[in-house]
């Protein structure tokens, strides 16, 4: 690297001296708005005396272009060799006579050259708020500028990276002896405005003025993040907001509010007036519309364009078109069809509900009856049910979604008749992988179910519902998990919900779920689908495969399976079951066999008799 020529202490002085006063009198000093400057200067056994000289009067000069107050610039001096030595602190001082008297009094400390440990010092100690920076909020800018003459004897590059990083703005000075490619490695980007060479001493005031230029002539509007809503402007060491045309400045001095005219002026509208940047239109009232004038408006008459097919009656918020009595309005808003009364009130019908003119009933599903309410339907009882569901729990249903799922289960919970000797639930729950959330011999009442129900927790992840059926034919069936004897004949009862299509093959497992006997029902919703839904589902498809478009409106899905879950046939309610093979069973079959043996004899004595009694008949009478 080119350096300072070496020159005689007198040739010097005279060459500072006019530099110092240039700098001086260049123009008014250097208003750059509040920031923190921290000089790193090298004192080094390298730099000789008359250039540590040089550095001195350097910094003087500089001093005396800075606007320096405790609310302006605040400066810190910092000397480094083979240690750090804080000369003054940023809070030190506010007047940049006792700034200049600490430099003058300055004296080398002339050992090694420990770069990067004078940038560790300036980054923890020097910019600290304890000795004087501002805190990061004020986003006053953080300034040091190293200057040295040589080739650190420790790396700088990974320091000098820490400090920019912690928002410090790194200006790198060299002098003489400086070794390039360390400038470059400790200086802020851009690189060809933050590091000087000082090739030779006719040149120092071209740089001491160069220097100036780059510390006050910054753009803040660039460098810093301004804030500014609309626009950024810049000022002498500093800048201020601007608003755009038909806005004002807050009261913050960043955001922008539009200027509300309609509040400052007379506008002239009859009805509404609306702002907008920088002017504001009149607008009408609904019913009304504005005239030529643009500020009155005048009533509209709404039915000359609006064909009612009953009647139209003209309001403020736009023609209305009533029907008669025993009539309703369909989304058209024109005309009038019957009412179906069964839409339009609270009937209250468990099942379905069917509108009689201006009356309505409830109907039932095959196998149930009408309570005497007139609304509800007796419960599931013709016959007992192991129950098994295979609850979809994969990413896409998302939680919100599956909690709905979980209230569509309880609804399904409701209309069976759970008990230990009537119906049992289990439920499984399956995504990338299966859980057996509860057996089906874990619970002996419907609020037990339930309650169980809302507890289990969202699995995400994938979709295997062929791992999930396999699941259910090998284990969730097995007298182990409370299924009961297949010599009962209890009917076994799979349902599967699920909301997309299956990442494994179902197949084999939903052929093989029927083999076993299982009555299988499939319930689809958003992207199920079809084919697989039929693929599940024991035949005919149609009673045993469902649909719903959407999560939220699933619920009509009960009306199908109320009717269809509930065996035809069965061991009646509260018969209780048992082994044939027991003895007990044995005997009391015995028993019923031989007393509707005895019957059938006493009737075949009866009707003997009565043949007799014909046959003589008959005989007499010839």
């Amino acid at each position: 690297m080119r350096g300072l020529l070496s020159w005689p202490l007198a040739t010097l002085l005279l060459l500072l001296q006019p530099w110092e006063t240039q700098l001086q009198s260049a123009g008014p000093r250097c208003h750059t708005g509040p920031m923190d400057l921290v000089f790193v200067i090298d004192s080094s056994r390298s730099v000789r005396p008359f250039e540590f000289e040089t550095m001195r009067q350097f910094l003087v000069g500089l001093l005396r272009s800075l606007d320096v107050g405790r609310n302006a610039t605040r400066v810190g001096v910092i000397q480094y060799s083979s240690q750090v030595q804080s000369v003054f602190p940023l809070r030190a001082f506010s007047r940049r006579e006792d700034m200049e008297r600490a430099i003058r009094d300055l004296v080398p400390l002339a050992q090694g050259t420990m770069t990067g440990l004078a940038i560790q010092y300036a980054m923890n100690v020097a910019f600290s708020e304890a000795e004087g920076a501002r805190a990061p909020e004020e986003r006053v800018p953080r300034v040091a500028v190293i200057v040295t003459d040589g080739r650190p004897q420790d790396r700088v590059a990974e320091v000098a990276a820490q400090a920019r990083a912690r928002g410090i703005e790194i200006y790198a000075v060299g002098v003489q002896r400086a070794d390039v490619g360390s400038l470059r490695a400790m200086a802020s980007p851009p690189l060809d405005e933050h590091v000087f060479l000082v090739e030779s001493f006719d040149r120092i005031q071209e740089f001491g003025l160069q220097f100036q230029g780059r510390l006050c002539g910054k753009d803040l509007c660039a460098e810093w993040g301004h804030g500014c809503q609309h626009q950024c402007v810049n000022a002498p060491g500093t800048f201020y907001c601007a608003c755009n045309s038909g806005y004002k400045l807050a009261a913050d001095k960043k955001r922008c509010l539009a200027i509300d005219l309609c509040a400052e002026g007379a506008h002239g509208c009859e009805h509404h007036c609306v702002n907008s940047p920088g002017s504001y239109f009149c607008r009408c009232r609904l019913g009304y519309v504005l005239q030529q004038d643009q500020r009155s408006c005048r009533v509209i008459d709404q039915c000359s364009f609006r064909n009612c097919q009953h009647e139209c009656v003209s309001t403020l918020a736009g023609p209305q078109c009533p029907c008669r009595e025993g009539y309703d309005l369909p989304p058209d808003g024109k005309s009038c069809q019957v009412k179906d009364l069964c839409n339009g009130v609270d009937h209250g019908c468990e099942f379905q509900c069917v509108s009689e003119g201006l009356s309505y009933r409830c109907l039932c599903p095959e196998g149930r009856q009408l309570q005497a309410d007139g609304k509800s339907c007796n419960r599931c009882r013709e016959g007992h049910v192991d129950l098994v569901l295979l609850v979809d729990g994969s990413k896409s249903v998302r939680p919100q979604n599956f909690e709905l799922v979980k209230r569509f289960v309880n609804q399904i919970v409701d209309f069976l008749d759970v008990s230990p000797e009537g119906t049992r639930i289990g439920l499984v729950q399956f995504s990338s992988r299966v859980r057996t959330e509860f057996p089906l011999g874990r619970y002996g009442t419907a609020a037990e179910v339930k309650q169980a129900v809302l507890a289990v927790e969202y699995m995400e992840r994938g979709t295997m519902t062929g791992l999930a059926l396999r699941h259910m034919v090998e284990h969730s069936f097995s007298e182990a998990q409370g299924a009961r004897p297949r010599v009962l004949n209890v009917p076994r009862v799979g349902l599967v919900f699920t909301d997309g299509r299956s990442q494994d093959d179902i197949s084999v497992w939903a052929a093989r779920a029927k083999e076993e006997g299982i009555v299988m029902y499939a319930v689809g919703v958003g992207k199920a689908v079809e084919e697989e839904l039929r693929q599940i589902a024991s035949e005919p498809a149609e009673l045993h495969v469902s649909y719903s478009p959407d999560f939220s409106t699933m619920t009509h899905l009960l009306e199908n399976l109320k009717g269809s879950i509930c065996p035809e046939e069965g061991i009646s309610a509260g018969t209780e079951l048992r082994s044939p093979c027991e003895c007990e069973s044995l005997v009391e079959f015995q028993d019923r066999t031989l007393g509707a043996l005895e019957s059938l004899t006493q009737k075949l004595a009866h009707l003997t008799a009565r043949l007799e009694n014909l046959e003589n008949q008959l005989a007499t009478r010839k």
